[in-house]
This record gives C-alpha cells, structure tokens and sequence, in this order.
C-alpha cells in the first residue's frame, strides 16, 4: 500500500439478529464510508475521519449508540465512547455519559484538552457542558432505542450471567494518505443494564485500540472482550508475535468464543489491510479496501 493510499471500516454492532431486515443499515454505513473517502481522499486526518464517523452512526438512530441506546434498569441512558490516535499514542473516552448528543465529540474533547484519558459520569457531564458540546433537549423525542426489537434477551439483573447480555455498538478504524491509523467506538451499552454498567468501549486496550502498528474497534458481550484485553491483544500479537491481522482478531475471537461470549471487531494495520471477523449471528459492517472497493452488509458476504 503506497503512502498516497487509504482505507477504512466501521461497524454498528454484532448484535444483528438472523429475520431482521438490515436494508437501512446497511444503506447508511455505505453512506458513512462513501463519505469518509471523500475526506480522506481531500486529505482528511485519520483521527478526524473516525470521529466523524462514529458521530454519524450516533446521530442516526439506526444503531445501539448515541440515539440509538436502550436505557438501563432504572430508565436512564449512559453512554460511554473512546477515541485513540495511533500516531501521537494519545487517547480520550467518557463512561456513564448523560445528556449530551455525541459522546465521541466529548471523547475526543478529553484527548484534545486535557491530561487525561476517561472521565465518567456527573464529571464527564460537566466537562461536556463547559466545552459547549451539544446537549440533549429531551431524552423522550431523542431516544430511538435502536435495537430493542432484535434483542431476545431478557433485561440484565444482578443474576444475570455475562453471556446472557444483548448488545450493541458502533465503531470506526481508518488509515489515512499518510500511513495514520485512528479508531473509535461508542455504545449505549447492553440493554437493561444495571446502573453504572461499563463496559470494554471505553476502556482503552479492551474495546478501544490504536497505535502505529493497527487500530480496532470492538462490539459485542464488553465483558468477555475486557477479561482477554481484546484489543490491545490484537496489536500485541501483531507487534510481538508476528501474526497477521486476520489471524490476530481470529484468535482473540476464538478465545472469547471459548469462554462462552460472543461479538466481532474491525481492525486495520500499518498497511491498510482490514479484517472485520465476528462469532455473533451477524455484525453491521462497511468498509473500503485500499483498491477502492466498499463493502456493507450484516450477515456474510
């Protein structure tokens, strides 16, 4: 892949359920991507095209993230988001978010203006607030609750076994022009969620990852993906045991699979290869391929 080259994925989750029509979905994370190759093409900044897209999929509705998310027991909605930028190893995520309309747009805000990482709850709220990010005017006409339909999950309780949580996420990894890679995701965490629930989103190395060697983005049961630190694992055994992309998302997936979860990730390397594996019925996905090629679908191709 020569340096004038770039490529992409995003996801809006592997919460897709087999006799559910995805048509719109899968229509509007090709409009996602199409978009994103324009800027990238213009020489957009990898870190920008990922906020950006994950800002769509969170302004859609479409998606359990930003106007997508289901409110936990007691009715309300957290939302949690991370940002990574490979090329300067910084990193920005909120948890517990409420209120506010992108939680990427406050994840990237912690990157950008402060000397931290994550900020939660009533303190990510203020943050938001003094930055001037965008609110939510009310929760009622907002809130979509995408997703609700295809769950055949029952609501979590404190018995509730990590395996039995449905879920949902959007995520986004890009290599721009200039070799940068960037990731993002943002969930509305597993439906029914007990309060306070956070989950591998915003956790940097679980369901967040980007450095100079890859960038991924992960969805699924966040508790399985934190126990195998399931993102940053993928760019160890890239880095350090020489394993290619595909056979470091397979393995992570295999070893979540065998302690009984289930989910996918999107992931892309220094040479803008892309993988988008996942062990859940089906993932939404799109992605452009260094040859100019893009792909969208929920089920296999």
């Amino acid at each position: 892949m020569t340096k004038d080259t770039f490529s992409l994925a995003v996801h809006g989750g592997a919460g897709a359920r087999r006799g559910r029509d995805y048509t719109r979905e899968i229509a509007h994370m090709k409009g996602v991507v199409e978009a994103a190759r324009d800027a990238l093409r213009g020489g957009a900044a990898a870190i920008d095209v990922a906020e950006q897209c994950v800002a769509a999929l969170e302004a859609s509705g479409l998606y359990v993230a930003g106007r997508g998310a289901s409110p936990n027991l007691t009715g309300q909605f957290e939302l949690d988001a991370a940002i990574m930028d490979g090329a300067r190893g910084m990193g920005g995520a909120v948890c517990a978010l409420q209120g506010f309309e992108s939680p990427v747009a406050v994840a990237r805000a912690v990157l950008e203006t402060t000397p931290h990482i994550m900020l939660a709850g009533e303190g990510a709220g203020r943050f938001a607030t003094e930055r001037g990010l965008a609110r939510i005017a009310e929760e009622t006409a907002w809130f979509t609750r995408a997703g609700t339909d295809e769950s055949n999950h029952p609501p979590a309780t404190p018995q509730t076994s990590s395996a039995g949580l449905a879920h949902g996420t959007v995520g986004c990894v890009v290599r721009d022009r200039e070799g940068r890679l960037a990731g993002a995701t943002s969930t509305g965490g597993v439906f029914g969620k007990m309060p306070g629930r956070v989950g591998d989103t915003p956790v940097l190395g679980s369901g967040t990852w980007a450095d100079q060697a890859c960038a991924i983005s992960c969805t699924g049961q966040g508790e399985f993906f934190m126990k195998v630190v399931a993102a940053a694992q993928v760019a160890f055994r890239l880095r350090l045991a020489g394993q290619t992309l595909d056979e470091a998302t397979h393995t992570v997936l295999t070893e979540i699979a065998r302690m009984g979860g289930e989910g996918g990730m999107i992931a892309i390397d220094a040479s803008g290869t892309v993988a988008m594996p996942y062990n859940s019925d089906g993932m939404k996905r799109a992605a452009l391929l260094a040859d100019g090629t893009i792909t969208s679908a929920a089920f296999e191709l």
